[in-house]
Parts: structure tokens; C-alpha cells; sequence
């Protein structure tokens, strides 16, 4: 079998962390649901990575930092996460599961640029076109920005600079716009659901797709 990239997109807050984190853990509500990705060879990742360029990226986040300077952060770490972790994975024919990969950054930092350049989201796409591995499955945790922002609230005492209600509005529009682009990619479920059956949704979207392989 192959290997194959699938990663999970969305704004802060639409849950995909946590589903990526069952992924990992196996811990479903149903037995059945661990049972199904069992039998398959993947490895788990993120973007920004754990590694000292993601790091960077990190205090950016956190920091007051120029648009394109951040932008160029995050397209390093990318590049070097590919060249490290994701290329080497797939040429072993395993199964690659990234929170958050390129359509993220073309996703965030097309709306942090969207008064400073013409046409940010094509810009950020044509830096991308030779330089990157595109997704054989990407799924978009589709939410409304006004309940991610009160999931993030909940859970941390503050929210970073892009965790913000008019943002991420803009970030949400750009995600559909990508997602409408790419109609045979892109899987885009309503996250507003319960947990529950985002996670028993998310497994069946995944295990059809590798099965299909």
C-alpha cells in the first residue's frame, strides 16, 4: 500500500486537536471505531512542528511580529517538516496524520495579508506550488467562530492574536474558498456537533478512505 497524507484542517477551536489526540490514543466511544484504524501504519504530526523552527513560529504567534516575516516562519518549518518527517514517512508507505499543514497557513496568513497584498491566498498557493507535498485527504472541521472562540476561552486563560471573532471569521471564508477549489480533497464536516459524532464521523471519513487505497 501506498503511503498517503491526510490532514485535519479547521480554525482554533474547532476541535481537531482533540480528534487528532483520540487518533492517537485510540480512546473512541466505541471499540469498533479503534478497531478499524488498527490494522493501518500511521504516524502522527502537526504543524507548527515540535522542532526549534516550530518553535520560532510559536513565539511569532505570540509576538507582534510583521505578517510576511511570520509567513516565511511558518513556510521554513513546513518545508523542513516535509523534508524530515512527512516525505520519508510516505516513502515508507505509511499513513500520515497532520493537525494543520499547508492550507492552514494559506487559511490564516491569507487573512493577515489580505490588505497588504493583491490576491493574498493565490500569492501564498504559487510560493507552495513546487515546494510542497499536497494532501491526498483533507478534512475541514467546519465551526461557527463565535462558539470555537468560547471552546478556546474555556480552555485557556488567554487567546493568542489569531483567536479572535472577526479574524477568524475571515480565516473560516478563506478555508471554504480552498475547500471549494479542491472538491475531490477536501471532506468538510460541521463541527458545531457534539464531540461524539465529530469523532465516530472523522474515523469513518478516514478508515473509507484508506481502505479504498
Amino acid at each position: 500500500m501506498a503511503g498517503k497524507l491526510i490532514t485535519l484542517e479547521g480554525i482554533d477551536g474547532a476541535g481537531k486537536t482533540t480528534i487528532l489526540n483520540k487518533l492517537k490514543d485510540r480512546s473512541f466511544v466505541s471499540n469498533e471505531l479503534s478497531k478499524k484504524l488498527e490494522k493501518f501504519n500511521i504516524i502522527f504530526t502537526r504543524e507548527p512542528t515540535n522542532e526549534w523552527i516550530g518553535d520560532v513560529v510559536n513565539k511569532a504567534i505570540r509576538s507582534d511580529v510583521d505578517p510576511l516575516a511570520e509567513l516565511f516562519l511558518f513556510m521554513a518549518d513546513h518545508f523542513e517538516h516535509i523534508s524530515k518527517k512527512i516525505r520519508p514517512a510516505i516513502e515508507n508507505n505509511k499513513i500520515v496524520i497532520s493537525d494543520r499543514y499547508s492550507d492552514s497557513r494559506i487559511a490564516y496568513q491569507g487573512a493577515t495579508l489580505q490588505n497588504k497584498i493583491k490576491n493574498p491566498i493565490n500569492w501564498i498557493q504559487s510560493l507552495h506550488k513546487n515546494n510542497t507535498i499536497i494532501p491526498d485527504l483533507t478534512i475541514l472541521f467546519d465551526t461557527n467562530p463565535e462558539l470555537a472562540v468560547k471552546r478556546i476561552e474555556k480552555n485557556r486563560d488567554e487567546n493568542s492574536k489569531f483567536e479572535k471573532i472577526d479574524f477568524l471569521n475571515n480565516v473560516r471564508k478563506n478555508y471554504i474558498s480552498i475547500a471549494k477549489s479542491d472538491p475531490n480533497r477536501f471532506k468538510i464536516i460541521d463541527a458545531d456537533k457534539p464531540l461524539e459524532k465529530i469523532e465516530i464521523e472523522v474515523v469513518e471519513i478516514i478508515s473509507s478512505f484508506i481502505s479504498e487505497i
